[in-house]
């Protein structure tokens, strides 16, 4: 019929479970808390397992004062009911977009001598939980640690602790010194990434942001693992994980609210807007943007908010650029000559800002770029490999069985260093098969791979023409096995399969 069965607030609305965990009236005014990556169902009990994100905004949480029930949180409902049975949440009051974007995945393990139905999830922080699917109880002790709450930004709380699992071992690396930085870039490079590195706050996972001054995250915000990272093997209790080793480094900005402008055209507007949050990285005349006015508009505005390759978006809050002042900056894109002569002077609007409600009569906030990985000058990630391996747990005792480099840096294996690992897998999932394969793409080198699930080693691999990213599909015709891959170029989205026919056993 189409009838709403039922609705489940993760951010809760007032009465409901969770509510106080937030300041009043949240629900009004908060987004996020939302699931952005698929969830699982365990169909014999009818339990829905929901990975929910983090809440508004992402890196300055002054007005979600609180541990913010439901974000980031693994959620397990009656899938007829909508009601909660149980719920563990991985991040409390997130101030590192460490949203939980891996699918949890259904296994049966022996545990005490005993089988025992689990569900376990991957994370961006690099942590894996595990949980009996039923009562929610942890297979081993998590405990709640001590993190860094001093130094963050006027009117910001972090919260005390953090959920740190004891079993099993996290998957990517949580801390780095000046002893980490990439060893494959040119002294003079190095010594740069080393003044950045002693000048920015880095006190490990969960440093929270201060102001006037760079941190560090590692893992970055787009883990640890992100979309289909995890791979389950129902046979064995083994799961895969795609871990990444990514730092990013931030910076908090005081945003006030959009600025309207008193004369000059259009595009001389959008050239005011350009100097702003283009020029650093572009150069006053469009340096570095490749074919820009042959893209669709639309397709530019996301680009802009969103962000692709090694560009961080803007984001989607008029707070930080209106509609109006998108526009704005599009039209300076499409005709830069139109922009020269005198600049117009932007003003104030003051007041509350156009993109809703604001709480306490809010009109200026902090917020810190998204996805802004740290890089070295030649592209690579300014720590040391392996910035991407595939790793292998036994959960039936919570140990990690092997673990391999994943994928290679093209300029260096030209160089014969292989065993770096790729970077940038963010989209590339992991499967396993029955038949004891596993079947993985990276993006840096275009390649996909079968490995031993066993051991970790390569068995076949195959370069691409273009990213084999998502989660690769394995089916059967006709007695023949096929891996099928969507691939992408990385710039534009194209309609491309390759399959890989494997012969019968």
């Amino acid at each position: 019929s189409g009838k709403l069965v039922w609705t489940f607030h993760t951010i809760p609305f007032p009465g409901e479970y969770g509510y106080d965990t937030w300041p009043p009236d949240a629900y009004k005014y908060t987004g996020g808390a939302n699931v952005w990556v698929s969830f699982s169902i365990d169909e014999k009990r009818g339990i829905a397992y929901f990975p929910t994100g983090s809440a508004t905004y992402d890196m300055y949480g002054a007005r979600r004062k609180g541990m913010n029930l439901f974000g980031n949180c693994l959620l397990a409902l009656d899938a007829r009911t909508g009601k909660r049975l149980w719920h563990f949440q991985t991040i409390h009051h997130d101030l590192w977009d460490y949203d939980n974007a891996t699918e949890p995945k259904l296994l049966t393990v022996r545990h005490n001598g005993k089988p025992v139905d689990i569900v376990a999830m991957g994370t961006k922080t690099g942590m894996l939980y595990v949980f009996n699917r039923v009562t929610g109880e942890p297979l081993w002790p998590i405990e709640e640690r001590p993190v860094p709450t001093n130094d963050v930004a006027p009117g910001e709380e972090p919260w005390p602790t953090q959920p740190f699992p004891t079993k099993p071992p996290a998957f990517s690396r949580h801390k780095m010194t000046v002893d980490d930085i990439n060893p494959y870039v040119e002294p003079a490079e190095r010594e740069k990434l080393r003044k950045i590195f002693l000048a920015a706050r880095h006190e490990g996972i969960f440093t929270p942001m201060p102001v006037g001054r760079d941190q560090i995250s590692l893992p970055g915000e787009h883990g640890g693992t992100n979309w289909g990272g995890t791979a389950g093997d129902p046979q064995t209790g083994m799961l895969y994980v795609r871990a990444e080793n990514y730092p990013a480094i931030h910076h908090l900005f005081e945003r006030n609210p959009p600025r309207a402008f008193t004369g000059g055209t259009r595009e001389q507007q959008g050239r005011v807007i350009w100097a702003q949050f283009c020029e650093s990285c572009h150069g006053p005349d469009e340096a570095g943007v490749k074919s820009i006015t042959e893209r669709n508009p639309d397709r530019l505005e996301n680009i802009i908010r969103g962000g692709v390759g090694n560009m961080s978006g803007l984001g989607y809050s008029d707070l930080t650029i209106s509609a109006d002042n998108m526009t704005r900056l599009l039209a300076y894109i499409a005709n830069p000559a139109a922009g020269a002569g005198e600049l117009p002077a932007p003003v104030s609007r003051g007041g509350q800002a156009a993109s809703g409600p604001l709480p306490n009569g809010e009109t200026h906030r902090f917020y810190g770029q998204f996805g802004n990985w740290w890089l070295a000058s030649n592209g690579l990630p300014a720590i040391g490999p392996p910035w991407a391996e595939l790793v292998a747990y036994d959960l039936n005792e919570g140990t990690i069985k092997w673990r391999v480099p994943v994928g290679t840096a093209p300029g260096l294996a030209a160089k014969g260093i292989k065993d770096t690992g790729a970077f940038r897998v963010v989209r590339n999932g992991v499967v396993v098969t029955a038949g004891g394969l596993i079947f993985m793409g990276t993006e840096s080198d275009r390649t996909v791979r079968a490995f031993d699930k066993d051991t970790g080693k390569i068995l076949w691999e195959k370069e691409l023409e273009s990213n084999p990213e998502s989660i690769p599909a394995v089916y059967e015709v006709g007695g023949r096995q096929y891996v099928a891959f969507f691939c992408s170029s990385g710039r534009e989205i194209d309609n491309v399969a390759h399959k890989l026919g494997k012969p019968e056993a």
